[in-house]
């Protein structure tokens, strides 16, 4: 997959500075080279907490590359809002899904996968595994 053709990675969060942080985080810790493509949906277009359908739109259209868009959503109603979004079908780029990960650790197994040229399966993939780490 060339790199034009890298899955984009979004992350809703009801919080701008947490959806941020954690986008911050993730680039961080897939550093080494370049990396796909991510972007923070968070919070109000106002700056409040809560989603935005405009925000996760712009986000969602900004990482597409034409390989796919996976969203990871932090809490239930974000789940809510992009499920919407997917089931209007017009919002989102074609391919954009959303994926059940861990928010934190899940961004960071979908940036690192899409960055190594992983198609958006490869990807969730990867993010959901993520359910599966053991701290202790």
């Amino acid at each position: 997959m060339s790199e034009e053709q890298q899955v984009g990675i979004v992350l809703v969060s009801h919080s701008g500075p947490v959806a941020e942080t954690v986008a911050e985080l993730a680039r961080g810790l897939a550093a080494g080279g370049a990396t796909a493509p991510v972007a923070a949906a968070g919070g109000t277009s106002a700056g409040g907490l809560g989603t935005s359908v405009e925000l996760i739109a712009g986000a969602a259209r900004s990482v597409d590359r034409g390989a796919g868009v996976a969203l990871l959503v932090d809490l239930g109603s974000a789940v809510l809002t992009v499920k919407a979004m997917l089931a209007e079908g017009d919002e989102l780029p074609p391919g954009s899904r959303l994926v059940d990960a861990p928010f934190v650790e899940g961004a960071v197994a979908a940036l690192v996968t899409a960055s190594a040229g992983g198609d958006l399966d490869t990807v969730e993939a990867a993010a959901a595994d993520a359910y599966g780490y053991r701290k202790v």
